[in-house]
């Protein structure tokens, strides 16, 4: 009895956190099928919102940068952040130790300081734009980056490397033949770390955006005081789908094909 008990009440809890979560989601949801712009009245079931989403270039211009930056920023911090990390793992104690403790210290810096900083930094040498936000951007992506290599580089066999240096292949080959395998799960989730981050970061682009240069966080931000348009719900609804689908092909697939392979085996 008091077992079940016990079970009972973990799972209200666990119900009470997944509805704190995922309730201003579903509004967010259901809003963006109402008729009506008030958010507090239902108009009936429209899908006006999504027409007019597509339709509208400002939101299409925000969506584009935002999506442009995310993976540029991504896919170069991935590559200065992998070669990074393989050079951490060859150094000595000391400076290895010395070397992650800074590359900690902008996960655990404030946003608004690395913001204002890139930006002071950026004034002196560079006008503000487009490629100063890439800048930034890669710059606070590539600790991501290097903490998901490294654990994978530790769990790394140097000894298939060695062996395939000595049997003929030259160090590219090797590297890429040899090392990438095993560090390709930590590059991903580097690499799909980072294209989040910079899909999900407003002040540091802020900070750093300067005039006529708009992400979707930037533009709703000056979209607050007028009120925010019916058409970025829908638009926050399709990047929900479409994150939750990823999500579910990349947890359900894989099972499916561990199993279907564990029929194989057993037939």
């Amino acid at each position: 009895m008091v077992e079940k008990l016990k079970n009972l009440i973990s799972r209200c809890y666990l119900g009470l956190i997944l509805l704190f979560l995922y309730a201003p989601i579903l509004v967010l949801i259901v809003l963006s099928f109402n008729n009506s712009r008030s958010r507090v009245q239902w108009g009936g079931f429209t899908l006006d919102w999504y027409s007019r989403l597509f339709s509208n270039r400002q939101i299409m211009e925000a969506l584009s940068t935002t999506l442009t930056l995310a993976f540029s920023s991504a896919l170069i911090a991935t590559v200065i952040g992998v070669l990074g990390a393989l050079g951490i793992h060859a150094m000595r104690r000391k400076n290895y130790q010395l070397v992650m403790v800074c590359t900690n210290i902008p996960l655990l810096n404030a946003d608004i300081v690395t913001g204002i900083a890139l930006m002071l930094w950026f004034v002196n040498f560079m006008p503000l734009g487009y490629g100063s936000v890439l800048l930034a951007h890669i710059t606070f992506n590539i600790p991501y980056v290097i903490l998901s290599v490294m654990p994978k580089i530790r769990q790394m066999n140097l000894s298939l490397y060695e062996a395939a240096r000595d049997l003929g292949a030259n160090a590219v080959y090797a590297f890429f033949k040899i090392i990438l395998p095993q560090l390709a799960g930590g590059i991903v989730a580097g690499f799909f770390m980072a294209f989040t981050m910079s899909m999900d970061d407003f002040v540091i682009t802020y900070f750093t955006k300067g005039a006529g240069v708009n992400t979707l966080s930037t533009m709703i931000y000056g979209e607050i005081r007028k009120g925010i348009k019916p058409e970025m719900y829908a638009l926050s609804t399709i990047i929900f789908v479409f994150v939750f689908l990823v999500l579910l092909a990349v947890n359900y697939l894989p099972d499916r094909k561990g199993k279907a392979k564990k029929e194989r085996v057993k037939g």
